[in-house]
């Protein structure tokens, strides 16, 4: 299994490109209470890689609050036989440090 850790700087670059479909992984409370605008909730307490939106074409990549439920659902992805690889190292925790905007 390989995981492509990318940082919050790069995402936010991709993001605005429309290059990524980012989908946070954390749970709706945690959502709530503030999330990266354009981000697709599928949390990993009902995660299912075969029930993902449509990326038409762009690369996946998930994101958590620190990074560990990020890699896990990339290994749940792999496992399945998609070409899921990337998420935010750090998640939404490393993009609020590298003083990005988050909504609520």
């Amino acid at each position: 299994m390989t995981i492509k850790n990318l940082d919050a700087d790069e995402v936010a670059r991709l993001l605005k490109q429309d290059a990524i479909l980012l989908i946070d992984v954390r749970e709706p409370d945690e959502y709530a209470a503030g999330h990266i605008a354009g981000v697709h909730l599928v949390p990993l307490s009902a995660f299912d890689p075969h029930s993902l939106p449509a990326s038409n074409g762009r690369a996946i990549v998930l994101h958590c609050r620190s990074g560990g439920r990020s890699a896990k659902a990339v290994a749940l992805c792999q496992r399945a036989g998609l070409s899921v690889d990337s998420h935010l190292k750090g998640g939404i925790l490393a993009w609020m440090a590298a003083g990005l905007p988050v909504e609520r």
